[in-house]
């Protein structure tokens, strides 16, 4: 591997390369005359101009499978220009967790999930499938394969699928900061900690609305954030309010929302507050000419794009009334 030291122009052709893809975003607009369609399959084709495939005969099942399709075939793009794989690799592993996620479940409730598994990740589905139908998790990355024994093993023990979903999150995050930390682009690390402090905040507005022990919340919580853990668990502990950690922070009206959903505020206002801050954040890199931080920008617009358009064909096909499935949505980029 060669030592010379990646700079912004070193993204210069790959950014272009996605500058010119921006006609084709789903746009706010774009998501309204989704929602405004008479049907799903109005609303499916309309995607299309979009750069998806035509969705509109699809089933719930089969639809999942071509979002995942499509996220998987824009990586691949992606990843044969850019200068280094390892800001891919860290939005990658997402789906390499998830879809560890989705094998303790489907055991837990003794169901087949394979249609919500995602090629988006680093280790094939294949591969992670056969790891665990053997238990040979030698054949996977260390921490990924260890984090997965621990979680089955927890599973079987106590048949508790959120304990084991605790720890593959912790594994996650952890190898997601450390992969970042690796990497040139110092914006990566900073939405890496903007993702575990909200990550954080949601799991203590979680615990405490399940009326749960600080106990519960340390196994929740993951280290690596801009707001202490420990300080969550205090206040926790203490009965104390939490929104004054994060009163200069870019979660605070999050925070103020999470506060609120205690004593009766809407769940959904919060879960929106908290997935906007992200999108905030990267909007920010709208501004930037070229380099990491705008591809970085794109790989996550993209990530929103897809939850958006899920939301809206899932709801169409489902017959959800438009302004409902217009009030779950978060803010996207124009």
């Amino acid at each position: 591997m060669s030592d010379k030291k990646i700079t912004d122009y070193d993204y210069l052709y790959l950014t272009s390369a996605l500058r010119a893809k921006e006609p084709k975003k789903l746009t706010k607009d774009k998501m309204d005359r989704m929602l405004d369609a008479q049907n799903f399959e109005d609303a499916a084709k309309m995607l299309m101009e979009c750069g998806y495939a035509d969705m509109s005969g699809m089933a719930a099942s089969a639809l999942e499978k071509a979002l995942n399709k499509h996220r998987t075939e824009i990586f691949e793009e992606i990843r044969q220009l850019i200068p280094e794989h390892s800001v891919l690799d860290a939005f990658c592993l997402k789906y390499d967790y998830h879809n560890a996620k989705v094998l303790i479940k489907a055991e837990s409730a003794n169901v087949d999930g394979r249609y919500l598994l995602s090629d988006s990740g680093m280790v094939s589905v294949e591969r992670l499938i056969d790891a665990y139908q053997t238990e040979d998790y030698e054949a996977l990355p260390k921490r990924l394969g260890k984090a997965l024994e621990e979680a089955r093993g927890v599973l079987k023990r106590t048949e508790n699928a959120q304990l084991a979903d605790f720890i593959l999150d912790r594994a996650y995050f952890e190898e997601m900061k450390e992969t970042a930390g690796k990497l040139y682009s110092p914006f990566l690390s900073d939405y890496v900690n903007l993702t575990i402090d909200g990550a954080n905040l949601r799991a203590t507005v979680r615990t405490l609305r399940m009326g749960r022990d600080s106990e519960f919340l340390k196994n929740a919580l993951i280290e690596g954030g801009s707001i202490d853990s420990a300080k969550l668990i205090e206040a926790v502990a203490h009965d104390e309010g939490f929104e004054a950690l994060y009163l200069h922070s870019p979660f605070s009206q999050a925070a103020a929302l999470g506060q609120e959903a205690l004593h009766g505020g809407r769940l959904t206002e919060f879960e929106k507050s908290c997935d906007n801050v992200l999108i905030n954040f990267f909007a920010g890199a709208r501004d930037i000419s070229f380099g990491a931080a705008p591809v970085i920008a794109y790989i996550a617009g993209l990530e929103n794009e897809i939850t958006a358009a899920r939301m809206i064909l899932s709801g169409k096909l489902s017959g959800v009334e438009p302004s409902l499935i217009r009030e779950r949505l978060r803010d996207i980029c124009a």
